[in-house]
């Protein structure tokens, strides 16, 4: 063996040499480089893999848009160009200001969002997830780089929530970089100013990141105008290759002039009208956290959370119905007092999520378990007594508040999920999520007996879910799933608003399933993802008429009864390349949606209504999203139009509008966005946009509550440019 290295040393030293020697005679010739140019289309959407973050995709309709690669109003933040190929999504789009993104996909309530998970880097940003669920913390999307979102069949894993779950995951220090800034800076119609700046870059084993965002808007209506910042930094420890710790702290601010409700003959008149001129809203949150990945060995890791959201939700109002108009008092020859309300959040989140690869009899399988902890106090302190003034002011003229409530809640779930591939080409994903927790109404509200107010809700749920994904080759494959879910009571539901109202005490959290199937893939230049889907939600909740032991008129807040939503999603684009440079995309993503109650009545006047067969409100049958872009060297042109078809406001479905338009109609409407990009360096990239092309009038829904019922017009035409500076 010796005589065999040594030879073989020999050899190689003498190609060596003989190398040296060979290479002294020959000539030598510098070629010139060579530049290749041409385009490419960029892929701004695509699909999860089957595991990431300990998270198991497999099977589940999902999402990742890329919004590197998109043009869109970044500023602005519209939803119908973020989530535009994305079938399904309703927007409802409440202001202008860009300042919160409100969604719902398969027919339900998009509400600040809050029928999803929202997550931004994997930490819960609801606000309570059993109080108030919406999200008000308001992420830049200056800041994100790209979006997660899986449909309600991945509920198992998230918690609480129909619509599954939103992850806005940011952008990411480059690991060879020390230094790197970026600035992004957006004027536009109606007083926009934008500005967002951050630094990052890698140092040994510390990776750091720091923004800040800012934002003001004289707005579209009149009293519309709206003042944002936020502000976030993490910095993350590799303390070995296996271990790191990411500690991170995130903040969002905005106060917004809240333009008031129109009636239908005042939307006729002039849109842009305010019937509303002293009335404010004011999100203000803090999320800190501290995030441990380890990979604790060749098949096993773990991903351990612990995030607080802690802050308030302000607002000064006067609080009347659209067809009262905010007029000086005679009497007093002042405004009225106006209502002040505040929320203060207090949401404490503790996650652990454990992911082990393993083998039985050659099959590969994936294990995810874990917990998910919440201790929330969610302090309400509404109808208090403010100023007369116009200027945002949430002192109290009289002391003490018309309701002063703490809803407490003590929440634990374990979950367990496992991804089994008996053969290659199948992976079976089952799982069991098991919630256990109390929710407690505690305090005092003017007009109603201490002694009747309090009031413990639990939670008890064990749900199942399971998932299917077969390959019929490498880049097509078949996927279904069908998963129990539940959405808790919150606050809302439970505290009365008048001497009238009584609420039950033995409410039912709102619970069903979501089930879907569905064929996506790719061939050539041809994408798609085409699935069909049922939404079942029972013990929705409501109102109805009754009588008490004395024959008095009573409204009783109760679960109401159930509803159903079928629909088909379908999302197909086309990449052409038309010659070196030029490059063509064509995309649809449309939906249909037929939601209906089924066994169901709520309160009309006096008397009871069958709901059985009414369709669900702000449920469009049509969504249908449609674009193209063109692409050319260090050019970018995209247009998208969108159509929405009517809906109804309420659940009895109304068609004429009432006086205060809280209920009737809402039309369908159609829009045109056009956006134009252009590099002019590395360094360097213009964005023109403009929103609403054709000018139209329309809105998108009338809410019942809050911001007040009635009319909130959407904008009209838009221009922004927007200059992206990277160094």
């Amino acid at each position: 063996m010796r005589i065999y290295l040594l030879l073989t040393l020999i050899l190689f030293s003498s190609f060596a040499v003989q190398s040296q020697e060979l290479s002294d005679t020959l000539k030598k010739v510098f070629l010139e480089g060579i530049t290749v140019e041409g385009t490419r289309n960029n892929v701004d959407i695509k699909r999860l893999p089957a595991i990431q973050n300990n998270f198991i995709y497999s099977g589940k309709k999902n999402e990742w848009i890329d919004l590197n690669q998109k043009d869109f109003g970044v500023s602005e933040k519209y939803g119908r160009q973020l989530f535009a190929k994305v079938p399904g999504v309703f927007v409802y789009d409440m202001d202008g200001t860009g300042n919160q993104v409100n969604i719902s996909t398969r027919g339900l309530d998009p509400h600040r969002g809050w029928e999803f998970n929202i997550r931004k880097d994997g930490i819960i940003t609801n606000s309570d997830m059993y109080g108030y669920p919406a999200s008000h913390y308001n992420v830049p999307m200056e800041a994100i780089d790209h979006i997660e979102m899986v449909r309600g069949t991945g509920s198992l894993q998230y918690g609480a929530q129909f619509g599954g779950m939103l992850n806005y995951v940011s952008k990411k220090a480059k690991k060879d970089k020390p230094f790197a800034f970026e600035s992004i800076n957006t004027v536009g119609s109606y007083g926009l100013l934008s500005s967002f700046n951050m630094l990052n870059g890698n140092l040994n084993k510390w990776t750091y990141s720091a923004w800040f965002a800012k934002k003001s808007l004289t707005g579209y209506r009149q009293s519309s105008d709206s003042k944002y910042n936020a502000e976030g930094i993490d910095v993350m420890y590799q303390a070995t290759e296996n271990l790191s710790l990411k500690i991170e702290w995130t903040h969002s601010n905005y106060l917004i002039h809240l333009a008031g409700a129109l009636t239908d003959l005042q939307f006729k008149e002039d849109p842009k009208q305010a019937s509303r001129n002293r009335n404010y809203y004011n999100p203000n949150i803090h999320i800190p956290s501290l995030q441990l990945n380890w990979k604790l060995s060749k098949n096993t890791q773990l991903n351990l959370n612990n995030s607080y959201l802690f802050g308030q939700r302000n607002s000064v109002l006067f609080d009347k119905p659209t067809n009262v108009k905010d007029s000086i008092n005679t009497q007093t020859l002042q405004y009225n007092n106006r209502q002040v309300d505040i929320d203060n959040f207090n949401s404490f989140t503790s996650e652990a999520r454990l992911l082990h690869h393993y083998k039985i009899g050659g099959a590969h399988s994936d294990l995810v378990t874990g917990y998910q902890l919440m201790r929330n106090d969610l302090h309400r302190r509404q109808l208090g007594k403010g100023s007369t003034g116009s200027d945002f002011d949430l002192d109290l003229i009289t002391p003490g508040w018309g309701r002063d409530l703490h809803f407490k809640t003590n929440n634990l779930a374990i979950f367990i999920e496992n991804k089994w591939s008996p053969i290659s080409n199948l992976a079976i994903s089952a799982g069991l999520r098991y919630e256990i927790g109390q929710s407690d109404l505690s305090g005092k509200v003017s007009y109603y007996p201490d002694e009747q107010l309090p009031n413990k809700i639990k939670h008890s749920f064990p749900l199942f879910g399971v998932n299917l994904e077969y390959k019929l080759n490498e880049n097509s494959n078949i996927y279904t799933g069908w998963s129990q879910a539940y959405r808790p009571v919150i606050l809302k539901d439970i505290v009365p608003s008048s001497l009238f109202e009584v609420s039950d005490k033995n409410l039912k959290d709102a619970y069903g399933y979501n089930a879907e199937l569905g064929y996506r893939g790719n061939w050539k230049f041809l994408r798609w993802d085409l699935s069909g889907f049922i939404l079942r939600y029972d013990n929705r909740l409501g109102t109805l008429a009754q009588k008490d032991s004395t024959g008095n008129l009573i409204l009783f807040k109760t679960n109401i009864g159930n509803a159903e939503t079928k629909g088909i999603e379908c999302f197909v684009q086309s990449d052409f390349s038309l010659s070196s440079k030029l490059n063509l995309s064509i995309f649809s993503s449309t939906s249909f949606m037929d939601a209906r109650y089924k066994k169901a009545s709520i309160r009309n006047g006096n008397d009871n209504v069958n709901l059985s067969g009414n369709k669900v409100e702000s449920v469009p049958e049509w969504i249908s999203r449609n674009g193209l872009t063109l692409k050319y060297n260090k050019w970018s042109v995209s247009a998208l139009a969108s159509y929405t078809s009517s809906s109804f406001a309420d659940a009895i479905n109304t068609v004429n509008p009432s006086l205060n338009a809280a209920s009737g109609l809402v039309p369908s409407y159609f829009l045109l966005d056009v956006n134009l990009s252009f590099y002019l360096n590395e360094f360097l990239k213009f964005q023109l946009n403009c929103n609403n092309l054709l000018d139209k009038n329309y809105f998108t829904k009338r809410p019942q509550f809050y911001p007040g019922p009635g009319i909130w017009p959407s904008d009209d035409r838009t221009f922004s440019g927007t200059l992206s500076i990277k160094i």
